[in-house]
């Protein structure tokens, strides 16, 4: 199997676009489907679609003129997401767009309406793809994390908190496919600095309450929130439950962290998005899904809040603030 450094030059590539071909195709308006993960009024994704309209507005779609776009937020529920996988499809989009966490409903809908993936893990481990560089089936677009990221969270963890000697490792039972690729990496991580590993599904608000609070009746805990990025209430949850009983964490996402997570490892979702959008571009134009290869992420970001940790009692080594690539004070 190919990975990414053995197609990277294949990138620079597939975004370019002749200008003469973005003029707008007159008198024809076309259609995208659009389900992604989170809630709306969030402000991360609020960024992240606003980037994406951004990148399809330069490229010559606009709303409205040109171009429909039928948005609906996933949440942490899957049937809402299956019914509104349902919905989209049935609206006959030319191409729909998701995360990782909302891409398989789509697929159980439809094999023939390209889907290109904004962000989301490893599509390979989560039997999406099987080609990265050209893609088979209907299925393209960009990773945010894959499972070799999932070792670095523990690192840095135990790095900003030297007294972890656990981590709940909290992931969404129904919408983390993808979960096992990044625990095995933790757990081999965790061997190698003395922490024990404990896997935390949860499926709704409440499992969230009842696991954190028996995780933390022992010492020395951390929490590692695992991708797909949780949505609003699950967070605050989260958030409110490490502040309370003092837990040192780490988030999948950049938005997490600026929301109030005391720390992220992740890629910008931002610009991943407004990237995803040159990819809607060549499809509406007629380029094929196997000729876009899935693109993984070539930078990720340290971001700190330092409000969060202070809030538990934590003072981050300055070497470790020095490496921060964005502190929130």
């Amino acid at each position: 199997m190919i990975r990414r450094r053995e197609f990277i030059t294949l990138l620079g590539g597939a975004t370019a676009w002749p200008l003469a071909a973005r003029a707008q195709q007159g008198g024809i308006v076309r259609r995208i489907g659009m389900l992604i993960a989170g809630a709306p009024n969030n402000r991360g994704s609020e960024a992240n679609l606003a980037a994406f309209r951004d990148g399809l507005a330069k490229l010559g779609w606009i709303e409205g003129s040109n171009l429909r776009v039928d948005l609906r937020f996933g949440g942490d529920d899957p049937e809402h997401i299956r019914a509104s996988a349902v919905e989209l499809v049935g609206l006959a989009p030319d191409v729909m767009v998701g995360s990782i966490s909302t891409t398989r409903a789509v697929q159980e809908q439809t094999q023939t309406i390209p889907i290109v993936i904004a962000s989301g893990g490893d599509p390979i481990a989560n039997g999406l793809i099987r080609n990265i560089t050209r893609p088979e089936g209907n299925i393209t677009g960009f990773i945010s994390a894959e499972p070799s990221i999932a070792g670095k969270w523990l690192e840095l963890l135990k790095e900003a908190a030297p007294r972890v000697t656990r981590v709940a490792i909290i992931f969404n039972s129904e919408l983390a496919p993808t979960a096992p690729s990044y625990i095995s990496r933790i757990e081999l991580t965790a061997l190698d600095l003395g922490v024990m590993a404990i896997k935390t599904p949860v499926g709704t608000a409440v499992d969230i309450v009842r696991a954190i609070d028996a995780f933390a009746a022992g010492p020395n805990g951390g929490l590692l929130v695992l991708p797909p990025p949780l949505g609003g209430a699950f967070r605050d949850s989260i958030f409110q439950l490490a502040q309370q009983h003092r837990l040192p964490a780490i988030y999948p996402v950049q938005a997490d962290a600026a929301a109030g997570g005391m720390m992220a490892y992740a890629t910008d979702l931002v610009d991943q998005y407004r990237r995803a959008a040159s990819y809607v571009d060549r499809l509406l134009r007629g380029a094929k899904v196997s000729e876009l290869p899935v693109q993984f992420p070539a930078k990720f970001e340290l971001v700190i809040n330092l409000r969060a940790a202070k809030a538990i009692g934590l003072e981050f080594p300055p070497t470790l603030l020095a490496r921060a690539d964005k502190l929130i004070e």
